[in-house]
């Protein structure tokens, strides 16, 4: 690649050719501040944050646009820079709600820490304020304009990652603010509760709908037998919120942790990831051997099984009936698991801590009650970032915890469950099951390395037992529009596909801990965050779902065998065409 030289502060660098003034300061160990900017997705110069001063420039750039060219000169902190970005803040402060003391992004929004590093008067500039009504409206998130800083990181998720585009800016000018088509409310649009929104915001205008207090009332209700399940993913993410290294692996901690929040079980979601896999593997050879809809797409992420039900219904009989992971285990817990206690199904209320907003919607979907009479499979579907602020208000100090492990029985589980929380991960562990009983042997080679990574869109053709199934891999839902619109047109076939709403998968979901702009725009989370799980499962004595004794005892005493008719009313549901706007 052609480099160019230049000079930054005085400091002479040779950089990319290609490379932006802010990409090029940073390979020299310089960050310079931005609010609206996000690679690959938000590249605007809006904010005027990151603006710095180039010799013989006319005026201040935008670093997050600005190119670099042969012999530039750069200066990032000069005193004209620095009274730049200061009045920059000053003016965002004078139209925004300031409660920082108590919004729920205090300690990690950007702007608030951009203000105190600039000294910034928050009073500098007073006048009219508009006053916007909080939108409540969806299950899943909240949205306060007067904390909007309008950067509209948001959009760009919304619309580049995921192509729902169900926000924007409306009005002009003063009355500029960021809401849905015809004012509608969130609630009212074909908004998919995936949540990429909420990680992509630099303030606390959006966030998660906390359901925390329910939980406390939960656990301190005698009547209540409360248990949890943290989904695959949250052991890698967990640390975060305790300023852990990115990937960091907290399975044993988490698990002390929650004990010590006063649940009476500490279950794993990775348990009814392998039951998924039963089921799924399942449906799939079922499908294979009888002429069933093909190609079969996986059921786990509810952000894309919504995205689906509103973008193409025509797709509807393709995706698996199994439910996801979390509602199989709440479906498990409040019959077989209640059965076993003796406890009423009424009693036993699940609390699922789950990367995704969107799950929050699912737990609220209808024909998702196994045990009937409108109890629901899970009670209350918490966020890591909700989880993460119980233990801190509980006083714990999670860095210090000793390694726990869960309660049994739901709480066994195998690497085929871990990887759920990657993409590619559910369709790995779906076929290190199929391999084997289309071979009838127990095979050693376990690692389908063709649908590893947090490449989009990833494809491989395996023959196994002389059948040739040809698979796809896909996270984030501007891809998975691509992948299936290339079917529908006939330019893809496939016979089993995996589709995770956020890019990367779960372990980079709209539920997982906020990371600023400094560190998504320079750091790979999702790969960090991957590159762990694969570690666990690597290590894991069972890597195949089949093998699970806790699972096989489940139908060895209950649902009888994988598919039966059984396993139908409890761990299968349906789907719904919905309105596409």
């Amino acid at each position: 690649m052609e480099n160019v030289n230049i000079k930054i502060n005085g400091m002479p660098l040779s950089v990319p050719k290609d490379s932006t003034i802010l990409e090029a300061a940073r390979q020299a160990g310089i960050e310079i501040p931005t609010l609206c900017y996000l690679k690959d997705i938000n590249a605007i110069g809006a904010c005027r944050i990151c603006v710095v001063d180039v010799k013989g420039a006319r005026s201040l750039v935008a670093s997050c646009v600005y190119p670099v060219n042969e012999g530039m000169e750069i200066t990032t902190n000069s005193e004209k820079v620095q009274k730049a970005r200061k009045q920059t803040l000053e003016l965002i402060l004078s139209t925004h709600n300031k409660t920082c003391l108590s919004c729920v992004r205090s300690g990690s929004c950007e702007l608030q820490k951009l203000s105190n590093e600039y000294g910034v008067d928050e009073n500098h500039y007073t006048g009219e304020n508009i006053t916007y009504p909080v939108d409540r409206s969806a299950p899943h998130m909240y949205r306060d304009n007067s904390k909007c800083i309008l950067c509209r990181r948001c959009v760009a998720a919304c619309d580049k990652l995921q192509s729902v585009s169900v926000i924007g800016a409306n009005e002009r000018g003063f009355k500029t603010h960021i809401g849905c088509t015809f004012e509608n409310d969130l609630a009212d649009v074909a908004c998919v509760s995936c949540g990429q929104c909420i990680v992509a915001c630099p303030t606390g205008a959006l966030s998660e709908n906390d359901q925390t207090a329910e939980v406390w009332k939960a656990i301190a209700d005698p009547s209540k037998h409360v248990i949890v399940q943290p989904a695959p993913s949250i052991r890698v993410t967990l640390g975060e919120a305790f300023g852990m290294p990115v990937g960091t692996n907290v399975k044993g901690k988490m698990v002390a942790a929650a004990r010590r929040l006063g649940f009476d079980g500490v279950f794993d979601t990775d348990f009814s990831a392998d039951l998924t896999i039963m089921e799924e593997a399942t449906e799939l050879l079922e499908r294979l051997n009888n002429g069933g809809k093909l190609p079969l797409i996986t059921s786990c992420s509810p952000g894309w099984i919504k995205f689906c039900e509103h973008n193409f219904p025509d797709f509807l009989e393709n995706l698996s009936s199994c439910k996801s992971p979390q509602q199989m285990f709440g479906a498990v817990a409040k019959t077989y698991y209640a059965k076993k206690k003796g406890i009423d199904p009424k009693d036993i209320f699940v609390v699922s801590v789950m990367p995704c907003t969107a799950k929050k919607f699912e737990s609220g979907r209808d024909d998702q009650s196994a045990a009937g009479n409108g109890i629901p499979d899970v009670d209350i579907a918490l966020t890591t970032r909700e989880f993460a602020r119980m233990i801190k208000r509980a006083g714990l100090n999670f860095a210090e915890l000793p390694d726990e492990e869960f309660d049994a029985p739901l709480g066994a589980s195998t690497g085929a469950a871990v990887i759920f929380g990657a993409t590619g991960g559910v369709m790995e562990a779906a076929l290190r099951t199929a391999n084997d009983v289309l071979t009838g042997k127990d095979n050693k080679a376990v690692d389908f390395t063709e649908v590893r990574g947090t490449e989009g869109i990833k494809e491989a053709t395996y023959t196994i037992a002389g059948t040739e199934l040809k698979v796809a891999a896909v996270s984030g839902l501007a891809n998975a529009r691509k992948l299936l619109n290339d079917i529908r047109a006939g330019k893809r076939s496939y016979h089993f596909i995996e589709v995770m709403a956020c890019p990367g998968g779960c372990v980079n979901g709209g539920g997982q801990p906020t990371q600023p702009a400094s560190v998504r725009n320079f750091v790979d989370l999702k790969a960090l965050r991957a590159k762990s799980i694969y570690e666990e499962d690597k290590n894991l004595p069972l890597r195949k779902s089949h093998e699970n004794p806790a699972v096989k005892a489940l139908y060895d005493e209950f649902l009888e065998k994988p598919g039966s008719h059984k396993a139908h009313e409890i761990l299968h549901t349906t789907y719904v065409a919905r309105p596409k706007f």
